[in-house]
């Protein structure tokens, strides 16, 4: 877990509130006995999640895709090869979802603004260095060109929630998570 107290304070304010203005149908499935904390969520979000990435074309057609997502700091971050489309759409279209399911266990849906944070030609964000060094630790740091054969994103999230009817089915206890 590398979440500040103020990161996991902030998204459990997101969590909450994303759930209490969910429609009633959502909360039906989604209910509090049915869902984890930030803190919880943290601690199973551990590493590399596959993440199904939603965005749109520029005739309005949504485009679903897999990326490498990883949960830091309350939020997702992900990468693409510079030339993908969905590198494009971002960049015209940053608004995107992702949802990462673990099958009847987990599901976590996030919509939100990417942000990325090694643009092309442009500036790179203040922590590039930090992600891309935790990055180059999972992936290897000559798995391909880091500052141009790649985009990374951050998914700063508007709308979060959590699917979880059994932590303990994850492999996680309460207490370790």
């Amino acid at each position: 877990m590398r979440e500040t107290p103020d990161e996991l304070g902030r998204l459990q304010a997101l969590l909450d509130a994303s759930l209490a203005r969910s429609t009633a149908h959502l909360r039906s499935i989604i209910s509090s006995e049915r869902t984890i904390t930030a803190e919880q969520l943290t601690g199973v979000l551990t590493g590399m999640c596959t993440l199904a990435l939603s965005t749109v074309t520029a005739k309005g057609e949504p485009r679903i895709s897999g990326v490498d997502g990883h949960f830091l700091h309350g939020k997702w971050h992900f990468g693409t090869a510079v030339g993908a489309a969905k590198a494009r759409h971002i960049a015209a279209r940053p608004a995107v979802s992702a949802a990462h399911l673990r099958g009847e266990d987990l599901g976590v849906f996030t919509h939100g603004t990417a942000e990325a944070l090694n643009p092309p030609g442009g500036e790179p964000s203040a922590d590039w260095q930090d992600l891309r060094a935790y990055l180059q630790d999972f992936y290897g740091a000559d798995t391909f060109d880091w500052d141009n054969d790649v985009v990374y994103y951050r998914l700063h999230p508007q709308w979060m929630t959590v699917y979880c009817p059994d932590l303990a089915k994850l492999g996680v206890s309460a207490a370790q998570a």
